[in-house]
């Protein structure tokens, strides 16, 4: 009797289990791992079959070799394999070659997998130039590279060194030792730094993935405006940690990553007194810096909120006329970021009609997408407003995306004419045709607690 009563409890505590776990289905907005990494394999071979013979033709390249270890991989290594490739294998080589636009680029994996049949994965043996049998895993990989390489004699072989770009850096002193070695001095003669090859491949986005950063940059939105909600906060009681880790927390609950944790501040009339978390009060102005990464995608969005005193139903007029100005920046900044221009003279030209506007802001603009600080140009930092030596120097082009980032400081009456600084930061599209818009939109009125 005993037992069957336990087991008529367990059914019903399985079954009640089977039910919930029905009814609390993870929400995945943006599919399952599976239905994300068969969009990735698809940006993957569009960019291996269109992006990257355009980019080698356009340097002058040939050859570019992409050597590393496993868990020392080169930066531009994700952009080069499957969303179900996490490291290098042991020693992974690539090397494109291009046969010409006839035959088009030939790409070799000396370590890896086929990443879906996109590569030859070289396995098993190669015969040297002496005619001997090479194996191409453990010592003898760097002898089979070079009998591959002499094999088809380039004119120069581009590898990834710079003293500029991180992204074009990947190639490690022991690995450039041991790759001079086994070329020879013929070979190691022809090799040149090409830098806007790997800065590029990374820089120029894939149209494939304008829908699903856009829908990244929704879901975005709607994280900030439940953060800056009553839905979270509660004046006087809550901090600016509170609203940090809910934030982090949402994040992860949806599947999602984040590159970075988030922040929030607070500016309020007189100022706010020590550091560390702060209760948040009525009255108060709110900033976050909050960015989402999937699919090898990375958003960067600064918002801003406003506590409702007793009396209010909307923010004041001077809060509003201050990001009204932030928004004003924004749009003398887009008029200036021009293809064939580097992000040094869209800085330059864009703060000229700013100060010509009498409006008192620093821009410090770049790309995104790939990485959150992404390659490609930079447009100003907010402690360097004369132009960054070197990443401010690379054109703009497009199909690329940037995190316009930005403040404007004004003075507010009802603070006493105490200043305000609109920090913002909107993710945008250079399109291919030189046009800049927004991915989703951006932010014209105060997100509000009541």
């Amino acid at each position: 009797m005993l037992r069957k009563a336990l087991l008529a409890c367990f059914a019903v505590v399985t079954m009640t289990a089977s039910l919930h776990s029905q009814s609390t289905a993870p929400y995945r907005p943006l599919g399952t791992l599976r239905d994300q990494a068969a969009l990735q394999q698809q940006w993957l071979q569009y960019r291996l079959d269109s992006v990257m013979p355009m980019l080698m033709r356009e340097q002058g390249v040939e050859m570019w070799v992409i050597s590393m270890r496993e868990y020392n991989e080169d930066p531009v290594f994700p952009a080069l394999v499957s969303a179900t490739t996490f490291a290098a294998r042991r020693r992974t080589i690539y090397i494109f070659h291009d046969r010409g636009p006839g035959e088009g680029v030939e790409r070799l994996a000396l370590g890896g997998s086929s990443q879906g049949g996109l590569y030859e994965a070289l396995r098993g043996s190669v015969q040297t130039e002496d005619g001997r049998t090479e194996e191409l895993t453990g010592e003898n990989q760097w002898n089979a590279f070079a009998a591959l390489v002499r094999e088809r004699n380039p004119r120069n072989i581009a590898v990834n060194m710079s003293n500029i770009h991180a992204f074009s850096d990947g190639l490690t002193a022991a690995e450039w030792e041991q790759m001079q070695a086994a070329l020879g001095p013929d070979l190691t003669s022809r090799v040149v730094r090409s830098e806007l090859l790997a800065v590029n491949m990374l820089y120029l986005r894939v149209p494939g993935m304008v829908p699903i950063f856009r829908k990244m940059q929704e879901l975005a939105w709607n994280l900030i405006s439940t953060a800056f909600s009553n839905e979270v906060v509660i004046p006087g009681v809550t901090t600016t940690d509170d609203v940090v880790w809910w934030m982090r927390q949402r994040i992860n609950d949806m599947g999602l990553q984040t590159w970075f944790q988030p922040s929030v501040d607070v500016q309020r009339q007189g100022g706010v007194l020590g550091e560390g978390p702060t209760v948040i009060q009525r009255g108060d102005v709110l900033h976050c810096d909050v960015g989402i990464t999937a699919l090898g995608l990375n958003t960067d969005t600064q918002h801003l909120g406003y506590v409702l005193r007793d009396y209010e139903t909307d923010a004041p007029e001077g809060l509003k006329a201050a990001l009204r100005n932030g928004n004003r920046l924004q749009d003398i900044l887009l008029a200036e970021m021009h293809p064939g221009r580097t992000g040094t003279e869209a800085l330059l030209a864009a703060l000229e009609v700013m100060r010509a506007e009498g409006i008192n802001g620093t821009i410090y603009t770049h790309p995104v997408g790939d990485n959150g600080h992404a390659a490609g140009p930079l447009v100003g930092r907010w402690d360097n407003q004369a132009g960054v030596p070197g990443r401010g120097d690379v054109p703009l082009r497009g199909p690329s995306w940037y995190a316009i980032e930005l403040q404007a400081t004004t003075p507010v009456p009802e603070w006493g004419n105490q200043t305000a600084r609109m920090g913002m930061e909107e993710d945008a599209e250079l399109t291919a045709e030189g046009r800049m818009r927004w991915i989703l939109k951006r932010q014209t009125e105060f997100h509000l607690v009541r």
